[in-house]
């Protein structure tokens, strides 16, 4: 039996320089969404299995990793009753459901952030914007851009049916893949009312949710697999070449809104959802900034194949690296109605963080500068220079200036290929002269010079 020691398929380890990249991504996201008035929220990693199943369409509930073998239920027949009665009654106030209780990791952010509202109503201002940075967790085939944890990146706004805030979610994803450097990036809008639509003008309103799941994997498996899908779920030849010329409508978004607004006129929903459409374009022409590049363009065959969506949905992607989408979303009216909340509208938007991440690094467009971390580092000569080195780097962090001394008095080669391997940029040579004349040999790792300068020289270079 091997000792190799390894990690579950779909998983993966972060070096710190991983890490680095990944909070850049955080922190540019975070800044973003606190500018248009999100709150932070965080959830626990696991639900009980009966909030999550049910919320995702029958493709996702079997993507639910479930835990089924967590404390008493690995207790069997009559111990399990007996133990589980006994523990029913001494925390039959806390608990409002049975102790012995299936859970599962959480699949996505949105159904435990319905969760949350629904149990903290009467504590929150509505309408209640929160955004969320989570793993979540997925019983997908691994592949490239595609694992089975991961960390979802959501805003939300729950309780205002205005589409103002859909408007605003379009903006926030300009807005973050512009100052991410993200190219090339595509916003797909579309509604699922529209989607309805189609589904009563082809003659087969009962048949919509399949129609939407074919749908879905047009990116995947092209028109032809869709088209077979179709048939397979009992739509009729008519019906099929009806969702082609709707899928497959061309022009700018108000060509296509224009198309639509005729074709759905003997279906209501149909009409809600052109309006919609055209009424959240509206209001994004007014927020938008014209220097973000990301395209925002109304795509029929966006179709989003979870339940619980109602209203506009949205999708992005960037044709600079061949990925699948790298966020998406969309309104719901009532999933807090899943949970007794009845009446409560909301929409949100989610960043796919490890893909953009790949995004990113495929591209090279992180910044230099967060690889290293640290600035500058002071090589340790020891005995008395060492006390002057421990002295000087605590004036540069006291400064703001991220440095560190190296720990042991080592050969000086040795200190220097560490400083190099790390990507330090600059390097502090703290020797006998330097410390009599109270000076300091600074040395630019990436020009390879070296000057001897005084301390606040050195401080107001590093800090520019």
């Amino acid at each position: 039996m091997s000792n190799k020691p390894s990690i579950p398929q779909g998983t993966r380890d972060f070096s710190p320089a991983e890490v680095r990249r990944r909070q850049y991504i955080f922190n540019t996201l975070r800044d973003i969404f606190e500018n248009y008035g999100f709150q932070p929220l965080e959830t626990p990693s696991m639900e009980n299995l009966t909030t999550l199943m049910g919320k995702y369409g029958e493709e996702g509930d079997r993507l639910i990793f479930k835990i089924l073998n967590n404390g008493l239920n690995k207790i069997e027949g009559e111990k399990r009753e007996k133990l589980n009665a006994e523990w029913s009654k001494v925390l039959e106030k806390s608990y409002s459901t049975p102790v012995v209780t299936e859970r599962a990791l959480r699949y996505d952010l949105t159904i435990p952030f319905a969760r949350y509202v629904v149990m903290h109503q009467n504590d929150l201002a509505f309408p209640f914007r929160r955004y969320q940075m989570q793993p979540v967790w997925r019983a997908d085939k691994p592949q490239r851009g595609r694992y089975r944890e991961f960390w979802q990146c959501d805003a939300d706004v729950v309780g205002s049916t205005s589409l103002i805030n859909e408007a605003e979610l379009l903006c926030i994803y300009q807005s973050a893949f512009h100052k991410l450097g993200v190219p090339q990036v595509t916003i797909k809008v579309n509604s699922r009312k529209l989607l309805a639509g189609i589904a009563e003008v082809c003659g087969m309103p009962e048949l919509m949710m399949d129609i939407t799941i074919a749908m879905d994997k047009l990116d995947k498996i092209g028109w032809e697999g869709v088209s077979k899908e179709l048939g397979e779920r009992g739509i009729s030849a008519n019906g099929i070449n009806q969702i082609k010329d709707f899928v497959y409508l061309t022009g700018d978004n108000e060509t296509k809104l224009s198309a639509l607004e005729n074709i759905m006129q003997s279906s209501e929903s149909g009409k809600q959802g052109v309006a919609e459409l055209r009424q959240t374009l509206a209001y994004h022409k007014d927020l938008a900034n014209a220097e973000w590049q990301a395209d925002v363009v109304v795509d029929i065959s966006l179709a989003r194949g979870l339940n619980y969506y109602t209203g506009v949905i949205v999708e992005v992607v960037t044709s600079a690296v061949k990925m699948g989408s790298i966020g998406g979303g969309g309104r719901y009216d009532d999933l807090t109605g899943l949970f007794g909340l009845k009446g409560l509208s909301g929409v949100g938007v989610s960043f796919g963080i490890d893909r953009i991440y790949d995004v990113i690094e495929e591209l090279n467009l992180f910044p230099q500068e967060l690889v290293a971390g640290t600035k500058v580092m002071l090589v340790n000569f020891g005995g008395a220079n060492e006390q002057y080195a421990l002295k000087t780097v605590q004036q540069l962090r006291n400064a703001g200036i991220a440095a560190e001394v190296y720990p042991d008095a080592a050969k000086f080669d040795k200190q220097m290929k560490y400083a190099n391997k790390r990507g330090i940029p600059f390097v502090i040579l703290p020797g006998d002269e330097e410390r009599e004349k109270q000076m300091l040999s600074l040395k630019n790792f990436t020009t390879g010079e070296q000057k001897m300068m005084t301390l606040p020289e050195v401080l107001n270079l590093l800090s520019s």
